[in-house]
């Protein structure tokens, strides 16, 4: 096992916050990020722009809601405590206000298998929590429901969370999130678009699910082409 560098833990988590913004799907101070550690989990201060924040800045909090350091955490520290503390697959959380992303949840529209890339997110939906105040546990509660056995969700009139093991999946999936909005905000402009089966989705996902183990899907009808061994 690789002993923990917190130096290196804190480098990485400022260098997603400024790709955060360098992608685009976050501005200003908006946004933030926490990832486990073996103390808690360090998250991101309050009010302070991602292009001045350092190492140093971000916060250690514990699981009792306290913390130590230099700055405040996050006004949403609650919503990251919670996750990190229900969700043992996941060590990272990041929080963003995407335009399109947050433009469907501003209707409180979940994104439906209008595409099958929605799997990416663990479901046949990525599904939008009921709007609750910033910084407030009803907010933290609302977003555990919608992200019951998924990892990713949106935010009622407010944004989106997207989970992962490291700092660098959660913000590709935060991205691939973005881009789903995206698409779906445009199909909308033509009529509700078709939406793929349960069926269909399942599939997919088992497909995906072999991907990350490194198993690339079968071509269709290769089960029953002999393999070569020259």
């Amino acid at each position: 096992m690789t002993a923990y560098d917190d130096d290196a833990l804190r480098a990485e988590m400022v260098a997603t916050c400024r790709r955060m913004n360098a992608l685009g799907i976050n501005q200003g101070t908006s946004g933030n990020l926490s990832v486990r550690n073996p103390r808690g989990f360090l998250v991101t201060p309050t009010s302070l722009p991602y292009e001045r924040m350092e190492p140093k800045d971000l916060v250690q909090m514990f699981f009792d809601g306290s913390y130590e350091g230099e700055r405040r955490p996050s006004s949403e520290w609650r919503f990251h405590r919670d996750i990190l503390a229900s969700r043992q697959d996941v060590d990272c959380v990041l929080h963003c206000h995407s335009v399109y992303a947050t433009t469907l949840a501003v209707h409180h529209r979940q994104i439906p298998a209008f595409h099958y890339m929605i799997a990416v997110a663990g479901g046949t939906t990525i599904r939008c929590a009921p709007y609750a105040t910033f910084g407030t546990q009803a907010l933290s509660d609302a977003a555990i429901v919608a992200l019951e056995d998924r990892l990713a969700c949106l935010l009622g009139q407010h944004g989106q969370i997207s989970l992962g093991r490291t700092s660098a999946a959660a913000l590709a999936l935060a991205v691939e999130v973005e881009t789903l909005s995206r698409l779906y905000v445009q199909a909308l402009a033509l009529g509700e678009p078709p939406v793929l089966s349960d069926e269909e989705m399942g599939r997919v996902m088992q497909q995906m699910k072999k991907m990350s183990y490194g198993q690339a899907p079968d071509p269709e009808g290769a089960a029953d082409v002999p393999r070569r061994r020259d």
